[in-house]
């Protein structure tokens, strides 16, 4: 707030003058609170070691006391102990059995191509998948999904070629027609790089014009029949690698 002060000029006459006060810098009161934090803070730690400090002298001193006493305490705490990490030793083997077990089940069930029927096509293309790594074959990606532009599964053959998927899940009386292979090889090579080029479905193909076609633009076809074979043998179709 202003304030009025008079003084007296050297000519004699007496003037009035307003001023106004300076405020203090509140990077001031921050400090100071800044500073008595880390008073708090210091006298906490200080608290502390002293009452670690405190604890082990009467633990010393019990054990000197009662020595007998010490021991059985320390025994029962050595039990407690390793019946605690026994307990959770043993709840880890548990869940590895069952993972295991789940393992087996779900390795059972994708021998089955009547399985195939009852999935989406996100777990049809997953099911491809595993029977992808099954038969020996490496760094299988599952890419299907919007924009995914033909390619659903990527892998790389044990020849070292690399394997670009299109999966079909389908009812067993839709089959896949022509068009479908062409818009596949379209992008299959220049968009996605493969140097082998699957198409995959859990029904069948349309014969004549779609056969005549994937041999064209050398795109190898694996149908319901062939798949079938493929899952219960973990064995892909002799003639799949023959494709270039």
């Amino acid at each position: 707030m202003p304030y009025v002060k008079s003084h007296i000029r050297r000519d004699g006459a007496r003037v009035r003058a307003h001023y106004r006060k300076r405020r203090r810098a509140r990077g001031g009161g921050a400090a100071r609170r800044g500073r008595s934090g880390g008073g708090a803070g210091s006298a906490a730690l200080l608290f502390g070691g002293v009452s670690a400090l405190v604890l082990v002298v009467l633990a010393v001193d019990f054990v000197r006391r009662h020595p007998y006493w010490s021991v059985l305490l320390l025994a029962v705490v050595g039990l407690a102990v390793a019946a605690l990490l026994f307990a959770r030793a043993r709840q880890r083997a548990r869940q590895r059995v069952e993972q295991e077990r789940q393992r087996v089940e779900q390795a059972r069930r994708d021998m089955l191509i009547a399985v195939t029927d009852a999935m989406s096509g996100p777990e049809f293309e997953r099911w491809f998948a595993r029977l992808l790594e099954a038969s020996g074959f490496r760094q299988v990606t599952v890419t299907g999904g919007s924009g995914d532009r033909g390619a659903d599964v990527v892998a790389v053959a044990p020849d070292g070629r690399r394997v670009v998927v299109q999966c079909k899940r389908q009812s067993a009386h839709n089959r896949v027609g022509s068009a479908a292979i062409q818009r596949f090889a379209g992008t299959c090579r220049e968009v996605h790089g493969g140097q082998l080029c699957v198409i995959v479905t859990n029904s069948f193909f349309t014969a004549g014009d779609g056969v005549r076609l994937a041999r064209q633009l050398d795109i190898a076809l694996v149908d319901r029949a062939a798949l079938e074979t493929w899952a219960w043998t973990r064995t892909p179709p002799p003639g799949l690698f023959a494709a270039r």
